[in-house]
């Protein structure tokens, strides 16, 4: 896990959504968030971080859930032939599929 990729993942959603001022993002305490360019960038944002606290998924049952039912609906029942057929089925199940229910 890169932290260019967790910047680049960043900026993406930044473009595509409709991100307000005083915007919170919240994640767990991986390495990848807590690092000082990944806190350097939403400081340049203007976006304030919020971790789960050490050990307690419960601070983020939703994502959790979430991130549980792709896996076991999606990704462990499909062999994905390369990076970008395995982006599309992903999308295509959440957006398609998940969010629609």
């Amino acid at each position: 896990m890169k932290t260019e990729s967790f910047l680049e993942n960043l900026d993406k959603v930044i473009l595509t959504q409709k991100v307000t001022k005083d915007l919170i993002l919240h994640s767990d305490i991986g390495s990848q968030y807590t690092n000082d360019p990944y806190g350097a960038h939403l400081g340049e944002l203007e976006i304030r971080h919020s971790f789960s606290g050490e050990g307690c998924p419960y601070d983020n049952a939703s994502i959790e859930s979430f991130h549980a039912t792709l896996k076991k609906e999606e990704v462990y029942q499909t062999y994905y032939q390369t990076f970008e057929k395995a982006s599309t089925k992903l999308f295509q199940y959440i957006e398609g599929f998940y969010n629609r229910k």
